[in-house]
């Protein structure tokens, strides 16, 4: 009988870099597959309406683009500790709103500072349920999404308008050509960057995700840097909450229903695992953009609105699929 030792001999040794090559390999021929596929999406778009190139429609995708891009950013530092935000479409609603209404009595910038304040005090709620008494992020968040959706109907049943010009400045003012909001959404993804590679809370957060127990053995505090994923995902989301609320000069108590869909479709097609420890800022930040370009395209052809969430959920599901792959 040949024992495991001589099989081993005969077979030769394995090379422990092996599966990492192949991995990295599939990796980059799904993303060159997703690039090919946005330029020739991109060339369709240019030549089949003569409204996508315009300033108009270019500056409206920019800015359309901010509040999943926002939300997508806070969503991606929770999935890579293995973690998901489901009430962050809740917290737009209420930062927008609670922003609008004491903008009327205070100083604008005071007024938004206290609305993203909110979206903090949500995240870190949140957080502490998860991290300190461990409870699941999909029961918690879950939970949170009706009572922060019901809490911005508490503060006002009706939308309220402010009567502040200086209210919608953040969300329709440009710096040349480019939004605002968009620029501030790119510096966001650009500290996101710097913060989860470069940083050791950042490069913890990923390891979270890969390995919560050896993180633990290595003397790393655990809870703490999950309650710190879902206080920058709160934060996020209660800046893309003022941010919508000063582009439409309208709060209402309803908005946001599913945004946290689109957060995390965006996120998977820029390849995070669900399960955590795998996931990047730019990538994310290509599934933003993936995403606004096929919501403005679709409009452009005018397609019915649940037709469009059909044709999304295909294209997700089909993403996911080949996302698969990487892992096989």
């Amino acid at each position: 009988m040949t024992s495991v030792d001589e099989l081993s001999t005969v077979a030769g040794p394995r090379d422990p870099g092996d599966g990492a090559r192949r991995f990295r390999n599939r990796a980059l021929l799904i993303n060159g597959a997703f690039a090919v596929a946005f330029v020739v999406l991109l060339g369709v778009a240019a030549t089949t309406t003569e409204s996508f190139l315009t300033d108009d429609n270019l500056t409206n995708l920019l800015r359309q683009s901010v509040t999943t891009g926002l939300l997508a950013l806070g969503m991606l530092t929770v999935i890579l500790t293995g973690g998901i935000d489901l009430s962050v479409g809740s917290v737009v609603a209420l930062t927008g709103i609670v922003t609008a209404g004491l903008a009327a009595d205070l100083p604008v910038p005071l007024a938004m500072a206290i609305g993203v304040a909110t979206g903090v005090a949500c995240g870190a709620v949140n957080g502490v349920l998860v991290a300190r008494f461990r409870l699941a992020p999909f029961v918690v968040t879950l939970a949170a999404l009706t009572t922060i959706r019901g809490l911005a109907y508490v503060y006002s049943e009706t939308p309220i308008t402010p009567t502040e010009i200086s209210f919608l400045s953040l969300g329709t003012d440009s710096l040349g050509p480019i939004p605002i909001a968009t620029v501030i959404m790119l510096v966001c993804f650009g500290l996101a960057w710097l913060f989860l590679t470069r940083t050791t809370a950042g490069r913890s957060i990923v390891a979270i995700g890969g390995n919560s127990e050896a993180v633990r053995l290595a003397g790393i505090s655990v809870p703490r840097h999950v309650l710190l994923t879902y206080m920058i995902s709160g934060f996020l989301a209660g800046l893309a909450g003022v941010i919508l609320a000063s582009r439409v000069g309208i709060a209402q108590p309803s908005v946001g229903v599913a945004f946290e869909l689109n957060a995390i479709a965006a996120c998977v097609i820029g390849g995070a695992r669900l399960s955590g420890g795998r996931g990047s800022v730019p990538g994310t930040l290509g599934g933003v953009v993936l995403l606004a370009l096929i919501d403005n395209l679709l409009t452009l052809y005018e397609v019915q609105s649940y037709w469009q969430q059909v044709l999304k959920g295909l294209i997700i599901v089909a993403v996911v699929l080949a996302r698969r792959r990487e892992d096989a």
